[in-house]
Parts: C-alpha cells; sequence; structure tokens
C-alpha cells in the first residue's frame, strides 16, 4: 500500500476535513482493518451502536463510507489513508467481507458501463458525419420532389394564363403547406407572400409573372449547385430556409461566416405573426464597421424575446454573421450591453432618438442602389433593407408613401394610424428612415427626425 500522507491530504475537499481525520487515526477508533491486492478496508467507531463501515479502492483510488456525510472523501476515508500511509503494520492481509465484495462488485459494474457509454459516445462522434451526410441527403430529396411539384403547377400557370388565380386566395396556403413538408419552409413563405399580390392592382398578373421567375430561378439554381460558389450555395440554402450548423457559425469554422464586434446602432424594428408565431426583425448599423445587420428571433404564442430592441438604441455586441454573397442576418454572441450615444447623455429608448451616425444617411437613390447590388449578388434576399435620408411621409393617391426632394415616390405598407402617429411624432420634418423594401412597397421599421441624424462620435 503506497500511499503517501501528503497524497491523502491533497485528496481532502477543505482543511476542516483533514483535522477532522487526523483526529481518528487512533488504533483503538478501528476494530477492523484489512487489505488485500485490490482494496483496503476498516470499521470506524462513531456516536452510533454500528461502526462506520469504510471502503477505498487503491487503483483510483475510489472512496466510499456508510457515515451520512456529503464530503467525498469523508473524514472517515481520509483517515483509512492516513493510516494506510503511517501505520502499515496494524492492517491484516485477508479475504474481503461481503459488503466490501459487494462494493467493489457494484462498483466495478458503474465504471463498466460508463466505459461502455464512453466507447459508444466514441463511436457516435465518429458516425456522426456520416448521419449528419445522410440526413441531409434524405432532406435534399425531399426538396426536390417538392420543388419538381412546383415547377409543374408553375408551367401549368404560365400555359393557361395567370388570370386564372384571380380571387383563389388559398392556392398559395396550400403550395406553402407542400413546400413545409418538402422541408422547404423558405420556399413556403415565399408562395404565402405572393398570395398578397393578386388582385392588387391593375397590373398585378405582370408583377406576379415576374415573381414566379424568381422561383423557377431558384429551382434551377437547386438543381445545379456545382455551378455556384459556396457563398452563392449559402445564399441557395438560405433561400430554401436551410439554416447553417449555428455552432460552426459561432465557431467561425463555416466557410464565410464572419465575426464583428462593434457598437451596433438600432435602425428599426419590426415585427410580424403567422398562426401564433411571432418574426422579429432587427436592423443594425456598425459604428466602426458600416456594415448594416440583421437579427432574426421568432417566438410561439406571444411577441415576447429574449432581449428588448427599440429604434434608437446603442449597444455594443459581438456579431457573428451566416455565409452569403452579401452577409446580412447574423446573431449575437453576447448578451447587448447598451452605449449612450455621447458621452454624458441618456440613453434614448423612444422612436425619435438623439442622435444617429452621419454615415448611414443616405438619399434614397443610394439606398437604392445599394439595394441593386445586393439583389445582383443574391437575387432571393427578401426583404431589401432601405436606409435613406431627407423624405417627408405624405397621402398621395388614398395611400400613404414617401416623397423625395427630388420628386421620387415611394410607396408605403402602412396603416392609417401607424401614418398618422408618425406624422404627429416627427412634425412633418423630413425624415431618416430604415425601411424593408420588397420591390413595390416599403414597410418601415424605423423612423427618426431629420434634424436628429448627427455626426457619431
Amino acid at each position: 500500500m503506497d500511499i503517501s500522507l501528503d497524497a491523502v491530504i491533497a485528496m481532502a475537499p477543505d482543511d476542516a476535513s483533514v483535522k477532522a481525520a487526523r483526529g481518528l487515526v487512533s488504533p483503538e477508533k478501528w476494530p477492523l482493518l484489512g487489505f488485500d491486492e485490490t482494496a483496503v478496508w476498516g470499521a470506524c467507531r462513531g456516536s452510533g451502536s454500528k461502526p462506520y463501515q469504510v471502503k477505498i479502492e487503491l487503483s483510483g483510488p475510489t472512496c466510499s463510507c456508510s457515515c451520512p456525510s456529503r464530503k467525498i472523501p469523508c473524514k472517515h476515508a481520509l483517515a483509512l489513508l492516513m493510516l494506510c500511509a503511517g501505520h502499515a503494520p496494524l492492517f491484516t492481509a485477508a479475504e474481503r467481507p461481503d459488503w466490501v465484495a459487494e462494493w467493489l462488485d457494484a462498483h466495478r459494474q458503474r465504471a463498466a458501463r460508463q466505459e461502455e457509454k464512453k466507447e459508444r459516445r466514441a463511436e457516435q462522434a465518429k458516425a456522426a458525419p456520416a448521419a449528419a451526410a445522410r440526413r441531409e441527403k434524405a432532406r435534399l430529396e425531399r426538396i426536390r420532389g417538392g420543388l419538381d411539384e412546383l415547377e409543374r403547377w408553375l408551367c401549368d400557370q404560365v400555359q393557361h394564363g395567370l388570370s386564372q388565380l384571380s380571387g383563389q386566395y388559398d392556392v398559395w396556403d396550400k403550395l406553402a403547406a407542400r413546400m413545409v413538408d418538402a422541408q422547404a419552409p423558405g420556399m413556403a413563405a415565399r408562395l404565402r407572400a405572393l398570395g398578397g399580390i393578386v388582385d392588387r392592382g391593375e397590373e398585378w398578373p405582370a408583377v406576379l409573372l415576374g415573381k414566379l421567375g424568381m422561383l423557377q430561378l431558384l429551382i434551377d439554381a437547386f438543381r445545379h449547385p456545382e455551378r455556384l460558389s459556396p457563398r452563392e450555395q449559402a445564399d441557395l440554402r438560405a433561400a430554401l430556409g436551410i439554416v447553417p450548423d449555428m455552432g460552426a457559425v459561432r465557431d467561425g469554422t463555416t466557410t464565410g461566416a464572419e465575426h464583428i464586434e462593434d457598437i451596433w446602432h438600432v435602425l428599426g424594428v419590426s415585427h410580424a405573426e403567422e398562426d401564433r408565431l411571432w418574426r422579429r426583425r432587427v436592423w443594425l448599423y456598425g459604428r466602426s464597421s458600416g456594415r448594416l445587420a440583421l437579427l432574426l428571433d421568432f417566438s410561439h404564442g406571444s411577441r415576447q424575446f429574449e432581449h428588448l430592441f427599440s429604434p434608437g438604441d446603442t449597444l455594443r455586441m459581438n456579431l457573428a454573421f451566416h455565409p452569403g454573397s452579401a452577409p446580412l442576418r447574423a446573431f449575437a454572441l453576447n448578451a447587448p450591453e447598451p452605449v449612450s450615444p455621447e458621452p454624458g447623455k441618456p440613453l434614448v429608448t423612444h422612436k425619435l432618438p438623439g442622435s444617429l451616425p452621419q454615415a448611414v444617411s443616405n438619399t434614397v437613390e443610394d439606398a437604392l442602389m445599394s439595394a441593386a447590388r445586393t439583389l445582383a449578388a443574391n437575387p432571393w434576399r427578401l426583404p431589401l433593407p432601405l436606409v435613406f435620408n431627407g423624405a417627408r411621409l405624405c397621402r398621395r393617391e388614398n395611400e400613404w408613401a414617401l416623397l423625395t426632394d427630388a420628386g421620387r415616390v415611394l410607396p408605403l405598407d402602412m396603416t392609417d394610424n401607424e401614418a398618422w402617429e408618425l406624422l404627429a411624432e416627427s412634425g412633418g420634418l423630413p425624415l431618416f428612415v430604415c425601411g424593408e423594401w420588397d420591390g413595390a412597397r416599403l414597410r418601415i421599421a424605423g423612423a427618426f427626425a431629420h434634424a436628429q441624424v448627427k455626426e457619431s462620435v
């Protein structure tokens, strides 16, 4: 029994246990002390009528005692080890008592089970890439089948004319449900959005035809991924609703994934609800990086999300961007840390903040050109962010719109209540706007009075 006193003391959970154990290192307190090639054991007198049964398996060493202490090892086990270290002649080589043999058998069985679990985990880890590849292949086959059906439907509509879709508003939900079954939720969302085009204005067939053409482009790209770069393939997968491995994006091991730590201005926040599933888009601008970012969150049943974002907030965050040709979607690697927009100024959380960085004050033409470049890099990006300055809210032909000094008009997707509220808060001043553009209408996510846009510090 080659055990040193220093090694025993190093095993103690605390100094109090060492002190208590030293008080038990006395032969009269141990009516039984035994050992064999595997274990040592002893019976220690305590305050009760029965001695405590102490067992130690030497290869660990692993200790066990019948006392009620929750410390491991307890003072009795430490005392037995101290006796082994300094008083080895007190121990008698003997056959194990039943209570020692039963404990050793149980301990070995537990150790064997743990080893089996460890081996299974190792085997699963080895098999994980192959299993993931099989799941990926099966999903892609289901998507392929769904897209084949969708293509046949598209051909039928073009052959028979789009006017037959007038009034058939439920067809889009049925098509979307089929895409959900095919595990292509991104395509399902696009189909649902098309339902809002039918019968909307005199030119709706032409608008719808263009949208259907984009669906066909997505189908063609899916069939020939080898013609796309890795970033373009990431765009394609995102358009279909295939989310990248979040762990790989978080670790930065996914091709094209970026991490950017910056002070981020919240330019806008939008919410939407469908079948009790709430979606939130948070649009950010990096003060130093000059990057736009989109945080996309979902909440079922209620509009409650982990973190609160309001237009005008200024937050320090480290963002991990999903890969793509024009990376935009991201998630935070840390909890948002509020930052005062200007030294000594209070945090601004209301709709029209005290300051915004001048660097994001584009004209409408600049914003549309930026959106065109984004769309050229990723034709399936929806919605497109538009961030610009110098537009007034107005009412034209029974709908709300933004009017620029250059005379450009951007129709708005906005209710009367929302428009009157914004008009009252802005006082009719030109607006700095962050909005979501679908190619026909702009949905405002954040609006700020023109006079409040300042040079960032």
